[in-house]
């Protein structure tokens, strides 16, 4: 199977890392104006800090994921189908037989960009959900991929779904 290329962390990294500042900035900025009104006297425990305690923590967690979501990510081309298999805490795998690829897409966001990476976008019959995305393809790779994921498309026409 094939794995993504290291860089990929860079993105999910940098992705986890505003997240949690945002999120933090929410927790903390909530706190300071709530521990302002009259209600704050109310409550025994120091709101900034607890506040602040738990944008750390789930800072962590979250660059945790981010870290170790590269170690599981993986991909195949088999015979009849793209397979994938992914996720943290829950594992995902995703069969996409060939007959139902529509078309493919290969995308590369600003911070994508800025690292060298592609993303392939392969969209199946069926519903939105049903799309998949494989993340941190070198522009070549993903070329590459996006070429071979059409070509096997087209080779299964006239083949019944599995």
């Amino acid at each position: 199977m094939e794995r993504l290329t290291p860089r990929v962390r860079v993105v999910w990294l940098a992705l986890a890392l505003a997240r949690a500042v945002v999120l933090g900035g929410l927790l903390i900025g909530g706190a300071i104006a709530l521990s302002q009104t009259p209600f704050s006297d109310a409550v025994p425990v120091p709101l900034v800090p607890t506040a602040a305690g738990i944008a750390v923590s789930l800072a962590v967690v979250r660059i945790f994921i981010a870290w170790r979501r590269y170690g599981v990510w993986r991909f195949e081309l088999r015979d009849d189908d793209l397979y994938i298999r992914r996720g943290v805490f829950t594992r995902t795998k995703t069969v996409v037989p060939f007959v139902r690829v529509q078309h493919v897409d290969s995308r590369r966001s600003p911070l994508e960009r800025s690292v060298g990476l592609a993303t392939v976008v392969v969209y199946t019959a069926g519903s939105r959900s049903s799309d998949v995305a494989i993340p941190g393809l070198t522009p070549a790779r993903a070329e590459a991929l996006q070429e071979s994921l059409r070509q096997l498309a087209i080779e299964s026409e006239g083949e019944d779904a599995v």
